[in-house]
C-alpha cells in the first residue's frame, strides 16, 4: 500500500530487514570513502583503540538509510529532506555484525504555505544483532499529500 503524508502518525514505529557486513565490504567502502587505517587495514586496526577492523560510520549510515528506504514507506511521497539532525555513532560496527534500522515518527506537521505537502520528523536508530544501538539520528522529511480530486 502506498503511503502519503496523511498516513503517518506520531509514535508509529518501523523496523527494516537486516544486513550483515563482511570484512571485504567494510574495507571496500572505506577505501573509496573513508580510508582511515582502522577501516582498511586489519593489522593497523588491531593496534587501534578499537582493537579490530570496524566499519566506517558513513558506511553504517548509508546501509541503514538504504535498508529503511527499501521498506518502501516513502517511495510514493518523498519530496526530499532539508537535512539530518543529531547524527551520532554510538558503538562500532564490526565485520560479521548484522544491522537493522528502526524508525519512529516524532512529529507530523502540515505545511502552512504549500498545501500539497507536510513535514515528518523521524527518529532513527540503527541496531546490531545484539540490539545494541550503533547510530542515532533524526531526519525531517518533506512528504507529498494525497492528490485530492
Amino acid at each position: 500500500m502506498e503511503r502519503y503524508f496523511e498516513d503517518f502518525k506520531v509514535g508509529e514505529r518501523f523496523r527494516s530487514k537486516g544486513v550483515t557486513l563482511s570484512e571485504a565490504e567494510v574495507i571496500s567502502f572505506a577505501l573509496a570513502y573513508d580510508p582511515q587505517p582502522f577501516h582498511i587495514d586489519v593489522e593497523a586496526a588491531r593496534k587501534s583503540a578499537f582493537g579490530q577492523l570496524i566499519a566506517s560510520g558513513l558506511h553504517t549510515f548509508a546501509l541503514g538509510w538504504r535498508m529503511f528506504l527499501q521498506e518502501g514507506l516513502l517511495s510514493a511521497c518523498s519530496m526530499g529532506s532539508p537535512g539530518i539532525d543529531e547524527l551520532r555513532w554510538t558503538a562500532p560496527v564490526k565485520p560479521g555484525d548484522t544491522i537493522y534500522t528502526e524508525a519512529e515518527v516524532l512529529e507530523v506537521r502540515s505545511s502552512a504555505s504549500k498545501p500539497d505537502r507536510g513535514t515528518l520528523r523521524m527518529g532513527y536508530r540503527i541496531v546490531n544483532q545484539k540490539d545494541e544501538t550503533v547510530l542515532t539520528m533524526a531526519i525531517v522529511h518533506i512528504l507529498r499529500k494525497r492528490e485530492v480530486k
